[in-house]
């Protein structure tokens, strides 16, 4: 089969979006099929390949980088130009289907070409963009319905939508979106294991023996880092941010006592992750939240918002707990919890690390390519193939009956 995969974002840039994608193209690479990856450029010196990527055993993956020039006020994400290049790179790769990583500006462009080459294409919904819209607005709803006018635009115009988590994928249809099915994200649980828990760095972040508690991921306004300010004032607690953005000068200002380490990647994130004793997300806006799976996998407990992703992926109570979103102090509340009971805290992260293990990446490559050989069953007027049990069973999210107040 012959995949032209259209993204927003691709490595060396380092995101859900990105990452998602080089996992996705490896393993049609491994299943023996032909991506072609077609993506923004970019900023001008950055380390990459300018027209393959891999290398790691799955084989070589050819890459199209459009000129982009970067989001205004947010120079780490770089928009498309308009070009010829992305028509004749689909074009020219002559694709069975075209895959669309988180359309919007690129993805939308994606859909025109394959509609023009009668290509059925699939649209992976990935963020929030209404959310984000509302998170950086200038005026009060008129950027979240544009978002959302865009999404639907592009996404009805898509032979199938895969939504990563339940909520997602009800947020979808509850806006107007047609053919919304699950398809969420694996994770790497031998990268991501607790015996890369380092004893030496955690006595070096937290010397006074504190409770190591921690946030992995982007700084920016929508992923609300600062609501761990009350928390990183707790006695006895040191929080470790791992990540950078546009938000990491008022956040480091915010809270004196945090460690902020930067950017991770690697084994040096895995190291990251094992030695937390605690993991927090503060977003309220993801919509699967592949840093929980990540931390679960390294048998740390999380605390997450009850919004969105999360709900799929937290056992409040069980592998961790949920809090009300955009509440600061209730996650202080929850990590003073978690803090004072480390007999918990292991029962939690053995719980989480055998929740995740077996959602592999491999087994979500089976089941994309399952959405893809139904879709193009569809297109083609053919019989729909047999019916086999999803190798990932999406999680229908329960509401804990009482968050912490």
């Amino acid at each position: 089969m012959r995949v032209a995969i259209v993204t927003e974002s691709f490595p060396p840039e380092v995101n859900g979006v990105a990452h998602s994608v080089l996992r996705t193209a490896e393993h049609l690479v491994r299943r023996g099929h032909r991506p072609l990856v077609v993506t923004p450029a970019p900023a001008r010196g950055a380390a990459c390949p300018p027209e393959t990527f891999g290398g790691t055993g799955a084989g070589e993956i050819p890459v199209v980088r459009i000129p982009s020039v970067p989001l205004p006020g947010y120079p780490q994400v770089r928009i498309a130009l308009p070009s010829r290049q992305l028509a004749a790179a689909i074009a020219g790769h002559r694709p069975d289907i075209v895959h669309l990583a988180s359309p919007f500006v690129l993805g939308a462009r994606g859909m025109q070409v394959a509609a023009r080459l009668g290509v059925p294409a699939v649209a992976v919904y990935q963020t929030d963009l209404a959310g984000y819209a509302h998170a950086y607005r200038a005026g009060r709803g008129l950027g979240e319905a544009a978002a959302w006018r865009r999404i639907r635009t592009v996404h009805r115009a898509a032979a199938r939508t895969l939504a990563p988590s339940t909520p997602a994928a009800q947020d979808l249809t509850a806006h107007g979106v047609p053919r919304v099915q699950l398809w969420p994200r694996g994770v790497d649980s031998a990268r991501f294991h607790p015996r890369h828990r380092d004893e030496a760095l955690h006595r070096a972040l937290a010397p006074g023996g504190e409770v190591l508690v921690g946030y992995v991921g982007r700084l920016a306004p929508e992923k609300r880092v600062d609501l761990l300010a009350a928390a990183s004032a707790l006695p006895g607690v040191r929080v470790v941010v791992v990540g950078d953005g546009p938000s990491a000068p008022g956040l480091k200002a915010s809270m004196p006592g945090a460690v902020f380490l930067g950017r991770r990647t690697g084994d040096a994130l895995a190291r990251c992750f094992a030695t937390l004793d605690v993991f927090v997300h503060t977003g309220p806006l993801e919509t699967f939240c592949q840093t929980i799976q990540e931390a679960m996998a390294s048998g740390v407990p999380v605390i997450g918002p009850a919004a969105g992703g999360p709900l799929d992926l937290v056992a409040h109570h069980r592998t961790g707990l949920l809090v009300p979103p955009r509440d600061g102090a209730a996650v202080a509340r929850a990590v003073a919890e978690l803090a004072a009971d480390p007999a918990r805290r292991a029962a939690y992260g053995r719980a989480g690390r055998a929740e995740v293990t077996a959602r592999t990446w491999e087994a979500v490559g089976d089941l994309l390519l399952r959405h893809y050989a139904e879709v193009l069953a569809e297109h083609r007027g053919l019989p729909l193939p047999p019916s086999v049990p999803a190798a990932v069973e999406p999680v229908t999210p329960v509401l804990p009956e009482e968050l912490p107040a």
